[in-house]
């Protein structure tokens, strides 16, 4: 059975047109074109964006310091005038976050937070510490920036408050495992939830419909990170598993055998419904908006489609 938390995620205010957006930089430091063309990209989407302009800060690969990262994300969670955080990029850098953030300035502003890759670190440990829903989606320097990166039909419905709606077969998803199950809808970046494990910010999978994708990692390394997560008993309680595009996911362009084999070799036995190539996180296109944290029901059969089964915001 789902958890009583997992049931009563608090879910932010809903984001309108015309509302601000925050930006930050928790991870890898930022270049201002790109910066200013994803800003452009909110503001045809009708939004208005909002950075300091700390964000352009280096330190090494980082987008400043530890501090100055964490300040930043503080900050933008107690600002009133701000209505959705939107990272800028992910690259390497949010782990080391959790240990510097104050909970006491965030929990009691519980407000939309988007991104994916590097970013995971930071929407599952907001998810399971300060029990908010959260959004796998799209990034200001990576999609805003880019003709035709963001979907937003899946943005508006998760962040705009659908109160029941559809992923079906435009989000690139196809059958590996037949089956339906209900859960809570969770997961990101395959290598960030590996390297969760161990930490005081270990994902929590159990009850959950899994979502993973990741990018450029070899089919062994895919196998052996999914491994961990089995050996470590996080994919004992899984109701159901999507995997993402999985971009560029290969050993060679001449490999006999293919990602999906690999995959199915270590999660088969599981006997839960197993989909791959939904286009959420690291993707050749119009990145889909996974809300993290809420109810969701996954259906594969000759298709697949991903029902997310609640508002996973408030509406105001």
């Amino acid at each position: 059975m789902v958890s009583v938390s997992q049931n009563s995620r608090i879910k932010p205010r809903s984001l309108r047109p015309g509302d601000k957006v925050g930006i930050v930089a928790p991870a890898s430091n930022v270049k201002r074109d790109m910066l200013e063309a994803g800003c452009e990209g909110l503001r045809r989407a009708g939004y208005e964006p909002f950075y300091y302009e700390s964000i352009l800060d280096r330190d090494l690969y980082f987008a400043g310091s530890v501090e100055r990262r964490a300040r930043e994300l503080e900050d933008m969670f107690q600002r009133d005038d701000i209505r959705a955080i939107v990272c800028a990029r992910g690259g390497y850098g949010s782990n080391y976050l959790p240990l510097m953030l104050d909970p006491t300035r965030i929990v009691s502003h519980p407000k939309i937070l988007v991104g994916y890759s590097d970013i995971t670190t930071l929407v599952c440990c907001i998810a399971d510490s300060a029990n908010f829903v959260t959004f796998h989606g799209p990034m200001v320097t990576k999609d805003f920036a880019v003709a035709d990166g963001v979907d937003l039909t899946s943005w508006q419905n998760a962040l705009g408050g659908g109160p029941e709606w559809e992923i079906g077969e435009e989000s690139g998803a196809k059958p590996l495992l037949p089956g339906e199950a209900e859960g809570i809808l969770y997961g990101g970046c395959l290598s960030m939830l590996a390297a969760s494990l161990g930490t005081q910010h270990e994902i929590r999978t159990s009850g959950t419909l899994l979502f993973i994708e990741d990018i450029a990692a070899k089919p062994f390394q895919i196998d052996r990170m999914l491994m961990q997560l089995k050996l470590a008993g996080k994919l004992k309680d899984v109701r159901g598993i999507v995997f993402g595009e999985m971009m560029d996911c290969r050993q060679s362009p001449d490999q006999d055998y293919t990602l999906e084999e690999v995959i199915l070799r270590i999660v088969e036995d599981l006997r839960i419904p197993v989909a791959f190539g939904l286009r959420s996180g690291h993707v050749s296109r119009a990145n889909i908006t996974l809300p993290i944290g809420v109810r969701a029901r996954l259906e594969v059969g000759n298709s697949v489609k991903l029902k997310i089964l609640e508002a996973a915001v408030e509406t105001r």
